[in-house]
């Protein structure tokens, strides 16, 4: 379900900027092709960074809400202006996938902020991050170098957890003795995982603070045994290092993958739920980001769920965030 508000007047828009720190705005029109052309990467922004009361996406239709479009401005559609606080911030002329994204997610994250950690990462204030697998020996959880500010997260469901959701410091709340109280970010829907959209394929790109030497990936998957409903657990996990951005689907099919694997039933913790993939080592020595690509689930079902994703490896040199370079194989591999 979209958490776009359709704005329907004046008096509304106005509730809206006072009600929620940052407001990112849509001005479109119906007639207006390259709004319907940047339409589904908006509502994609929206699912994704949607906060209550922190961050609120909106539309406004300016040939009927003329009273607005006046108000503000708007000459050319789509304009995309960003309010933080009730004062304009920002404002994206054209549809320009690129620069509205960087604008979107700089706002979403200092409003989401909140007493985290400058620099952008996971870096737990108090107790130590959940695990649901033993760490190799000579490596440690370094989850928190993810660039949470980068992260990006395709086909997944918005009336679940978001892409941050999966390196949430806490337990899963599927383990928990009291099940629905959550410690999660995703508090207001209990609903402390993530689950795909339209079908079994998720494609999550996931950027990091510092140069990463990857050995292993945990994939924590927690579906209800006793639902026949119940979304699978990913079976066909392909991996791209040092990717740019997240890539598309079928992008990604046409790709040579830099690690593959097939999870059999065998291969989750039956306490923990969670796999562990040992990555060829020598393929991830120098990582500034992965794409993880989830083709498919184990079963018969439409969906997967996935609860949390821990990077187990080695942190090395800090990298200038927003400047982020494709390193090639090692001569000789």
């Amino acid at each position: 379900m979209s958490q776009t508000k359709q704005i329907s007047s004046a008096s509304e828009f106005n509730a809206l900027l006072g009600s929620s720190r940052v407001v990112v705005t849509d001005f479109y029109a119906d007639w207006c092709g390259p709004c319907k052309q940047i339409a589904p990467m908006y509502e994609q922004l929206s699912a994704q960074l949607s906060r209550p009361s922190k961050v609120t996406f909106a539309k406004v239709n300016v040939d009927q809400q003329t009273e607005i479009a006046q108000t503000y401005g708007i000459t050319a559609m789509p304009t995309f202006m960003i309010f933080k606080n009730k004062q304009i911030v920002d404002t994206i002329r054209g549809a320009d996938p690129r620069k509205l994204s960087e604008a979107v997610k700089k706002l979403a994250a200092e409003a989401d902020s909140d007493g985290s950690a400058a620099s952008g990462g996971f870096g737990e204030s108090s107790g130590a991050r959940w695990l649901g697998a033993g760490l190799p020996k000579g490596y440690s959880d370094v989850t928190d170098q993810v660039d949470v500010r980068g992260l990006d997260l395709l086909n997944a469901d918005s009336g679940f957890g978001t892409a941050r959701t999966l390196f949430d410091g806490a337990k899963p709340s599927a383990l928990e003795a009291g099940k629905g109280k959550t410690k999660s970010e995703d508090k207001e829907s209990g609903k402390d995982w993530v689950e795909t959209d339209t079908d079994e394929q998720l494609m999550l790109y996931i950027p990091f603070q510092s140069t990463l030497k990857v050995h292993t990936l945990h994939i924590t998957s927690l579906p209800p045994k006793s639902d026949d409903e119940a979304p699978m657990r990913p079976k066909t996990i392909q991996v791209y290092s040092n990717r740019a951005h997240v890539l598309g689907f079928e992008e990604a099919e046409d790709l040579p993958a830099t690690h593959a694997v097939a999870l059999r039933p065998q291969d989750w913790d039956e306490k923990t739920g969670t796999a562990k993939i040992e990555l060829r080592f020598v393929k991830f020595q120098n990582v500034s980001s992965l794409v993880v690509f989830v083709v498919d689930g184990e079963g018969s079902g439409e969906k997967v769920r996935v609860d949390r994703m821990r990077i187990i490896g080695e942190s090395g040199e800090k990298r200038e965030l927003g400047k982020l370079t494709k390193v090639g194989d090692e001569p000789g591999e």
